[in-house]
């Protein structure tokens, strides 16, 4: 391949969520009937060209990840499927994410479509790990830097955040990513691949079509809109250091969306 080709293409609807740490888009490759391999491995090319280290998938099933694995990229799986195991799955999740991203891991996040899910967990994170003070500025910062509305499900789960074990309880050792964070750069050491988190094999139906595959998409984002946000660009915006979150060795950062 030659030209932008050889370098892949951009997933859909891709938009930084910490810049150069933390990203989201749809399921790569397009999500259910519009699924294409072709194109998702011209997109996962793109992210392994990135440094992308890890997909970070909610999906109940485990489509994709034996396509992950073929390129080298790690991934690990933690389904999101019912409001009931929202708390349990989020509790495995964040502390999951935080450790990576103290590892100097970039991470994709992505469910079927870029909907209420993955911007419901996408702001939940910012809050739980203390970069935004309270829920209705998580969820703001989400709509913006998105640029749509996070409805009834996305809302749900940033309120779950107050259920899970808070960061404080979490101890571990090491460099914190909050001053990389502040100054929106990319990690200036080689990034580290942990695992897969499912213990599951990383296989995929065999069953799954050239075509597409069946389901439905999860959250309430429109799955064909323009791309969001640019892809060098965007981030929670005027980051500032914070004092250390209780439990951790460093400073973290506070945004404020404009």
């Amino acid at each position: 391949m030659r030209g932008r080709w050889a370098a892949g293409i951009v997933p859909r609807n891709f938009c930084w969520i910490i810049k150069d740490h933390l990203a989201v888009s749809e399921r790569p490759g397009g999500y259910a009937p519009n699924h294409r391999k072709v194109r998702r491995h011209e997109e996962l090319l793109w992210l392994r060209a990135q440094g992308f280290t890890r997909v970070v998938s909610l999906l109940s099933s485990t489509h994709n990840l034996h396509a992950y694995q073929e390129l080298g990229i790690e991934w690990s799986r933690f389904p999101l499927s019912s409001a009931s195991e929202t708390r349990d799955v989020l509790a495995e999740l964040y502390p999951a994410l935080h450790g990576w991203l103290r590892n100097g891991e970039r991470l994709l996040l992505h469910q079927e479509e870029l909907g209420d899910s993955v911007m419901g967990v996408g702001a939940g994170y910012l809050l739980w790990s203390a970069i935004l003070p309270d829920g209705p500025r998580a969820i703001t910062a989400m709509e913006q830097l998105l640029r749509r509305q996070m409805g009834t499900v996305g809302r749900m789960i940033v309120a779950a955040v107050d259920e899970v074990p808070p960061l404080g309880s979490f101890t571990s050792a090491g460099s914190s990513v909050g001053e990389a964070v502040a100054e929106a750069v990319s990690p200036a050491g080689q990034a580290t691949s942990l695992e897969g988190h499912e213990s599951v094999g990383a296989t995929e139906d065999e069953a799954e079509s050239q075509d597409g595959v069946p389901g439905q998409p999860q959250g309430t984002g429109a799955g064909e809109s323009a791309p969001v946000g640019a892809v060098e660009g965007t981030r929670v915006e005027d980051i500032e250091a914070n004092p250390a979150v209780p439990g951790e060795g460093g400073p973290w950062p506070s945004a404020s969306p404009r």
